[in-house]
Order: structure tokens, then sequence, then C-alpha cells
């Protein structure tokens, strides 16, 4: 490992101060390549306009027309936090856009033990036979259905339309549904291909409501606006790439929420965590939020999730929020034993590099959560694997680092031994992919050969880029909760400062964490190691991010050391 700090401009520095950007801040700013302060304008009007993204107006009529024709609608929900907010999007814009039209738009989400990912056949044909209201008209499916073509040709054969909604990265061979927006399909000049599936959404109903409006039919204010800190919760969540697009819709949302005007759910969701959604930030959706909506897809049902983020009642929100926090803590359970399991089949390998990790007592849902930690750990790309409800096959979930696109990775894997993956599917940083039990050894192998070849000698060793040293005078609450109020995630990351301190003290606490005590120019700072028993040593030159202690209602600045040297 090596602990480096990050380039940056002096001139775009100066700039920012200039601006009025706090000194810290903008030194900060300016190692994300922002130059001046209209880069950091949030604004609505600011957004790309939807009009930009391929098939978004054939789209909005298609909804228009089904709507005027009193249709019955279904959305298509994943069972991740991305597919759950942008399926609460979708049922909140389109209900009170239908009003009393006579149109009807109800949910599914595919039990994923079951059915997997995506519009599969199988899921059309129950999506057939149980929707509420009778076999749905249209199909409109919400952060998956770009690689579901046998999906959407079942779907036609019964009499279905079907509208894809999706970020995913296509594959050979598109759906042929009756529209599909998508911001990475092939021809689509939309400028932000990091579009979280919620933000695809959003921009569906916001093209929906200026085609109603052109229509003449919208006979009530639809305020969208209202749904921003859904946006902002799947975007955060989704671990999308925070470009100034994706940064804007956050900014609104956070905006929303912490004044008092959020969803009950999102509320809720913190409230059960202890956290005050009046002073809410990225990371209480990323960390907070997010992991207890994702544990109603990886345990249960994330029926759940979307029942809480369309709650209107607080009560009721707070009963599902409440469910959430306990599923949640029943993740965090599995999770560390499948941890500790894999840590303890590591010990054996004799130093030998390993991507690829299955134990036939792993929980499908937690697999995603521990190819992250071990990836973390390992600095390699992993995928893990548990075994499937159906017999026979192993459902795996990867992590990469960056300098390997891991779906492409798994595409030289399928392409060199042709009927290995059943199926895949992802991104460059995660992707999830279905394999027969007894191809497990073979994958193993094939994975690993792959990543030989596509990893770059300068991706194996861990970069840790920082901000540089911070000055005593700024260790403080102020700039902590100054750092902690902006807007930070993929690909536009939470400040992370570098200094040498003297260890005075160290000790565990809570099982899994240490405590420490560092001093440096004379005073003393109180710190945190998360996630680490690994003893410092008595001088230390740390990476770390200033934080905000929150104690019995006191609140102090600390300091959460997270690599070292």
């Amino acid at each position: 490992m090596k602990i480096v700090e990050r380039a940056w401009s002096a001139a775009a520095r100066d700039a920012l101060v200039a601006g009025g950007i706090h000194p810290v801040l903008a030194r900060v700013y300016a190692g994300r390549s922002i130059r001046n302060t209209k880069d950091l304008e949030y604004d609505p009007a600011l957004l790309h306009q939807p009009a930009l993204l391929k098939g978004i107006e054939d789209a909005a009529r298609l909804l228009a027309d089904a709507i005027a024709a009193k249709k019955r609608l279904l959305i298509v929900a994943d069972y991740d936090a991305d597919g759950a907010t942008a399926c609460a999007v979708g049922l909140r814009a389109l209900r009170t856009m239908m009003g009393n039209s006579g149109a009807s738009v109800d949910y599914l989400v595919p039990d994923r033990f079951k059915l997997g990912y995506g519009l599969s056949p199988e899921l059309v044909d129950l999506a057939a036979r149980i929707s509420p209201h009778g076999k749905p008209d249209l199909l409109i499916t919400v952060d998956n259905g770009i690689a579901s073509v046998e999906g959407v040709a079942r779907a036609a054969a019964l009499g279905i339309g079907t509208l894809i909604t999706d970020h995913h990265l296509p594959g050979d061979a598109l759906p042929a549904a009756n529209c599909i927006v998508n911001p990475n399909q092939p021809g689509c000049a939309f400028p932000s291909k990091a579009l979280a599936g919620v933000g695809v959404m959003f921009y569906v109903m916001l093209a929906l409501r200026a085609e109603l409006k052109k229509r003449n039919v919208l006979d009530r204010n639809v305020n969208l606006g209202a749904l921003t800190d859904l946006v902002a919760l799947g975007t955060i969540a989704d671990v999308v790439p925070l470009d100034a697009n994706n940064r804007n819709l956050v900014a609104q949302g956070l905006k929303r929420l912490r004044s008092g005007r959020g969803q009950p759910g999102i509320a809720a969701l913190l409230r059960a965590a202890g956290r005050n959604p009046a002073e809410a930030s990225s990371f209480d959706f990323g960390f907070i939020a997010g992991p207890r909506l994702n544990a109603a897809g990886r345990l249960a049902d994330m029926s759940l999730g979307i029942e809480c983020l369309i709650a209107d009642d607080e009560a009721r929100a707070m009963n599902c929020a409440q469910q959430l926090d306990r599923l949640n803590r029943d993740r965090k359970k599995i999770e560390s034993n499948m941890l500790d399991q894999a840590l303890s089949l590591l010990k054996n390998l004799s130093g030998k590099d390993q991507s690829s990790f299955f134990d036939p007592a792993w929980h499908e849902g937690v697999v995603g959560i521990l190819a992250a930690r071990l990836k973390d750990r390992l600095h390699r790309p992993v995928v893990c694997f548990a075994r499937a409800a159906d017999g026979g096959l192993l459902k795996g979930s990867g992590r990469s680092i960056e300098g390997l696109h891991l779906r492409d990775c798994l595409d030289l894997v399928s392409k060199r031994s042709p009927g290995l993956i059943v199926r895949f599917g992802g991104h460059a940083m995660a992707a999830g992919l279905t394999i027969a039990e007894s191809g497990y050894a073979r994958f193993a192998e094939a994975f690993e050969r792959s990543l030989e070849e596509m990893l770059p000698a300068e991706a194996r060793l861990l970069t840790v880029q920082t901000d540089g040293a911070l000055e005593a005078a700024h260790r403080t609450l102020e700039v902590a909760r100054l750092l902690e109020a902006q807007i930070w995630g993929q690909g536009f990351p939470q400040p992370l400062f570098c200094d040498t301190f003297a260890v005075e003290s160290q000790r565990v606490v809570g099982e899994r964490h240490l405590k420490l005590l560092l001093a440096k120019d004379g005073r003393r700072i109180e710190a945190m190691r998360f996630g680490s028993l690994q003893p410092l040593p008595a001088q230390v030159r740390a990476a770390y991010r200033l934080g905000v202690n929150d104690f019995n209602g006191m609140k102090t600045v600390q300091i959460n050391v997270e690599h070292f040297e």
C-alpha cells in the first residue's frame, strides 16, 4: 500500500476561496477537478434536459396513451435500493398523474431466490396471473430489463406491452420492447452515462408530465421535485459515479429531506437508526438508509422496502422502517460469520492469490456484501458464490477495483468458455452471474486467468489518494460538520487527509474496532479505527477522515483512521 496526496490546482483552490468557499473545502474540491463556484451550483434548472435521453418522448407518449385508455400498468422492480426507489418514484408519480382517469398502476418484485434478477419469462407469467387488477397491459421495468430479451418476447406473446427503463450496460442484442430508455443504450446522446435506475425513471416521469400538459389533460399540479429525496437515496446507494448531474439530483433530495419535506419512509429509516433527518448527509443515504433498504431484498422481500418508501402515514412508515432495521441487524450477523469463514480460508492459501470464493452454507442475499469486504481487504476483484434455490446452480456476486471492468472480464470468460456462465450482467465495479455448481472450479481458474491478463500492473498496488495534511486549526467540529454536509460518493470521494501522529494509547471496543488516542503538535486527538484490530505502531502516518462523534447528544470532532503506514 502507498499513501499519496492527490494532485490539485492551486489556481482552482484560490478561485474557490475567492468565491467564498472555506479554504479546506476549496482545496478538497480542487482535487476533484472543480475549477470555480459555477461547478458547485446545484439547481433543478441546470439538470440535463429529459429530451436528450433516447426514446424518452416515445416513452412519455406510450404512458400517456395508456393512461388515456385506462390501461393496467405494472412496474417490475429490482430488489436493491436503486430498484426500490425507482419503483417508488414511478408509483407515486403515476398515481398522482393518473388521478381519476380509471388507469391503474401496481408493482411486482421478483423473488431473488426463485426467479432471480430482471424480467424473466417466468416473472412475466407470474405477473399475468397475480396482478391485483387483472393481467397488465403494460410492464414498466425499473433498474432492469435491458438484457431481458426472452422476458420481453414472452410478454409480447401474451399481448403485454413493455417499457424498459434501465441504466445497465446492454448486451449484444436489445429486447424488442415497445420502448427503451437507458442512457447507455446505443445511440443515446444523454451526457450523463452515470444516471442510476431511479434517475432514469425520474426523467421518464418528467417527460410524461410534459406530455400530459401538452395534451391539456393534467388536471392537477404535479410536483415531481417532491420525489428527489428518493432519487438521491437510490443514486447514492447504487454507488454510481457522482458526476455534476448526479450531484445536482442528490443536492435537491438532501435539501428536501433536511427541510422536513421528505418522504416519511426515508425519514423513518434514518430515525430508526438514531439519525436526524434534518441533518441528513450523503453518508446517511449510503451507509444508513441504503443498507436498511437493501436488507429487505437480501434476506426477505423488497416489497417491505417499497411499502416503506410509498407510505404516507408516518406510523406505518416507522413500522416498516423498524422491521427493515431488524433485518439489517440480522444481515450484519450473517455477513460477519461469512467473512470470518472466508478469512479463515485465506489463511490456508499460503500466499496464493484467490478471487473466487464459495461455501455451501453461505446466504445468497449476502454474497455481494461479502465480495465487497474481501475486495477491500485483498485489493483484488472478488466474486463470491452461494447455492441458488434452483438445484445445481450457484449465484455469484462480484466487486472490482479501479483498473478492471468486471462485466467485461466476465464477458471474456464467457466467450472463452461457452456455456460455463449461464447468465451475467452488471457494471465496471459490480456484476452478478449464475454458473453450474459443477463448473465452479473451472470458473475460478478461468476468472483468475482473465484477471491476470486484464488487470494492469499499476492497479495491483493499493494506492490511497489523500487530500494531504490538515492543519491543527482546521481539525475542528466546525470543519468536520462542514465537510459532512457536502455531497460525496463514487467518483467524488469524501475527503481523506494524511498526517503523522504519535499513538499514545489504543484499546479494543465493540469487539471489532480500536479506540485510539493520538498526539500531534502538542495536542491530543481522539480517533477510531473501525473494522480492524491490527495494532498501530508508536509512530504512524495515517490516512483519516474528519468525523463528528455524537454521543448522548454531545457532538465532538473525531478522527477515523482508514489506512496507515
